[in-house]
């Protein structure tokens, strides 16, 4: 079996039970942007990386850019964002702190590979937390790397984001929740398909999460988990049972393969 192979095995057996699924009163997929907002108060590789790439008044594609935390934190170095997202409520949280922050952007509302075609070519592209919502990997990254002048930077969690919420869900649905895959994984599917990355590593505290945050997260976790909004309280004490930890990001980054 092939790394891109066993990539899109691991992937696979994150499925939720049709049962569990039908039963859900709300989807459990989609993201509430306010809890996706670029953070000014901790560091990031990411956008060191792409600040020094970047030429005067350069361009950045942001593919998977939710509400923009991989590319506004950039400010003034960007002459312009692309950003592309299957979300419309994260392209609009997007341009409404773009227009805040004076970051010219443009949004593309679709999948990536497939609206690859009507984005431009960019000086850098960036990717946040999206790899692990994509079972084919390699076409993916190519496409990141034929839209990139000067380089690609990739962060991903060092294992599946859900792994989190394992206990919780082995508690309300009495099932085991897989461990993988991994940034290693990843990794190897990269060098399979004749990336060879380099990579950095960060650790990251836990958000804090107050108010209106907080009871945002809440409600979140809430539909991950399937479960009903009568369940809410339930919710939160296994929250609070099995708090965020600190968790690992990876950094990977190489040269991009367009052409100027």
């Amino acid at each position: 079996m092939t790394a891109a192979e066993q990539w899109a095995d691991e992937l696979a057996a994150w499925r939720i039970d049709p049962e569990i699924l039908a039963a859900a009163p709300e989807s459990p997929y989609g993201f509430p942007p306010a809890l996706f907002a670029p953070r000014d108060d901790v560091g990031s590789p990411l956008l060191d990386l792409t600040r020094a790439a970047l030429p005067p008044g350069g361009t950045v594609l942001d593919v998977g850019a939710g509400a923009g935390a991989g590319s506004l934190g950039l400010g003034e170095a960007v002459g312009r964002v692309h950003a592309v997202d299957l979300q419309p409520s994260m392209l609009r949280a997007l341009e409404a702190t773009a227009a805040e922050r004076g970051v010219p952007v443009t949004t593309y509302d679709g999948v990536w590979p497939d609206v690859a075609a009507t984005v431009p070519v960019c000086d850098v592209v960036v990717c946040a937390h999206v790899v692990y919502n994509v079972p084919d990997l390699v076409p993916f990254v190519t496409a990141l790397t034929r839209h990139a002048r000067r380089l690609v930077v990739v962060e991903m969690t060092g294992a599946h984001p859900l792994v989190r919420l394992g206990p919780m869900w082995e508690a309300v649905h009495g099932q085991s929740r897989p461990r993988g895959p991994t940034a290693e994984l990843a990794m190897a599917v990269l060098r399979e398909s004749g990336i060879a990355p380099t990579v950095a590593e960060v650790v990251r505290d836990p958000a804090v999460r107050a108010g209106a945050l907080r009871e945002a997260w809440v409600d979140f976790t809430r539909r991950q988990l399937c479960l009903p909004p009568e369940r809410r309280a339930e919710v939160e004490r296994l929250m609070e049972r099995h708090p965020p930890t600190p968790r690992r990001s990876v950094i990977l980054s190489w040269p991009g393969g367009a052409a100027g």
